[in-house]
């Protein structure tokens, strides 16, 4: 079998392979930055079942910034990782353990909101990316709302044995962190997006 070629007679096979190879370094960048954000000091507040750390803003960052499918791959393979026992959940965790246990329902937020981020920040008007700080905030407090905070209280109502309204009480503490970590992720990602305007593939 050869190598396809334009109409120069040149090889498109390299272009091709560049592009998947820095799709891959991509993703694991991503899904590094989020294990480091899971790994800095966390806040534990209310009853403590979860803690506050920036894993939120690197959830949302790669969504943004990589589209939904490299999103929500970063965000897979850090989950993966995790539960094959590397130290990368909140406070240093590990195992399958932390996705069966109360706050894990966050844990596969995680991935779905980045999906969604991803989905919706593609979708913008082309060009209007690296200015539109609100709408991609919008897409990431939405995203954060549909899946994160909703997986999550899920997760506490199955395996705290809370009640809906005690998940939410859980809960509802976040939100303010939540909406100021989603503005810094806007304001980065649309700069990434001016720095690198070719970054966002739309599906």
């Amino acid at each position: 079998m050869t190598a396809n070629t334009d109409s120069s007679g040149s090889s498109t096979t390299a272009p091709r392979r560049r592009s998947t190879s820095t799709d891959i370094a991509l993703i694991a960048a991503f899904a590094a930055l989020i294990a480091v954000c899971a790994l800095l000091p966390a806040i534990h507040v209310g009853a403590g079942l979860v803690p506050i750390t920036l894993q939120t803003f690197g959830v949302l960052l790669a969504g943004a910034v990589l589209g939904a499918k490299r999103g929500f791959l970063a965000v897979l393979l850090y989950v993966v990782v995790g539960a094959a026992g590397l130290p990368v959940f909140s406070g240093g965790k590990a195992g399958l353990g932390v996705l069966t246990g109360p706050t894990g329902g966050y844990i596969v937020g995680f991935a779905l909101a980045a999906l969604l981020c991803g989905f919706l920040v593609e979708r913008l008007p082309r060009g209007t990316v690296s200015r539109s700080v609100p709408l991609v905030f919008l897409a990431g407090i939405v995203s954060s709302a549909l899946f994160i905070h909703t997986l999550g209280m899920a997760g506490l109502v199955l395996r705290a044995d809370l009640s809906w309204t005690e998940a939410w009480n859980t809960d509802k503490v976040f939100w303010i962190g939540d909406v100021v970590k989603n503005i810094f992720m806007a304001i980065v990602a649309t700069a990434v997006h001016r720095a690198f305007p070719d970054l966002l593939r739309r599906a």
